[in-house]
């Protein structure tokens, strides 16, 4: 079974860059303190990595 990661956003997209938010959007999440669960694949990894002065992860 595959690892399980929660992201959450913790700070707000205003004055990030354009690839930056659309890489939170990609990820599902809309508002500050909203959380999705993902699978730790190499792409979601990349993505988290990219963004990860604005988001927290959980293994879950």
């Amino acid at each position: 079974m595959t690892q399980k990661l929660k992201i959450t956003l913790k700070k707000s997209t205003i004055g990030s860059q354009k690839r930056q938010i659309a890489t939170v959007k990609g990820l599902g999440l809309k508002k500050i303190n909203s959380s999705v669960i993902r699978e730790a694949s190499p792409e979601t990894l990349g993505m988290i990595k990219k963004i990860k002065h604005l988001v927290i992860t959980e293994s879950s």
